[in-house]
């Protein structure tokens, strides 16, 4: 093969190889940014994820804030009405014992 022949092939070799270099990181470039843009997608989509669930839970707590504040308030009206019934049966007790005491004044004056 003579030489002219040899150094086209060779100059071919090498722009066919600078041509799959060339390809091979324009597909890379082309991988990487497709790869970035998965990756923001997939964080986006748990940005979302977890702002839901932190509405869901944010609710759910409110819910169990609610039941329990409801249970306190039950208890505390129960509470006070028997504390009203305790009263008003002492005020009898309370009444009757101070007109005993001021008859018994009286008729140690008399």
């Amino acid at each position: 093969m003579p030489r002219p022949e040899v150094l086209d092939r060779i100059k071919d070799a090498e722009s066919e190889a600078d041509d799959i270099v060339e390809n091979a990181e324009a597909e890379r470039e082309q991988r990487i940014a497709e790869a970035r843009e998965e990756a923001d997608e997939i964080r986006q989509q748990a940005r979302e994820a977890a702002a839901e669930h932190k509405e869901e839970r944010l609710a759910e707590a409110r819910e169990e804030i609610e039941a329990e504040r409801e249970r306190i308030i039950e208890e505390g009206d129960e509470e006070r009405e028997a504390l009203v019934e305790r009263a008003e049966a002492a005020t009898e007790d309370v009444v009757e014992y101070v007109l005993q005491e001021f008859e018994e004044a009286v008729h140690a004056q008399t």
